[in-house]
């Protein structure tokens, strides 16, 4: 595995990692934007990595006969 997959993983790990912790906090805490922003995070926690999935299947087809 590149050096720059890893990074991007790494990023991936964070940025998910992150996502779960803010859905936690804005359940938790209550203010007039609260729902708003946890509604938000949890589409993002489901979005992200469908997105992320389908783009590396994408790549991975579209590369089928290449080496990385």
């Amino acid at each position: 595995m590149s050096k720059t997959k890893r990074i991007l993983a790494l990023l991936g790990v964070i940025l998910l990692a992150t996502l779960y912790l803010s859905t936690l906090f804005f359940a938790i805490f209550d203010s007039p934007n609260t729902m708003w922003l946890f509604k938000a995070s949890i589409a993002a926690t489901i979005l992200l990595p469908v997105l992320l999935y389908a783009y590396t299947l994408f790549y991975r087809l579209s590369h089928k006969n290449k080496d990385d």
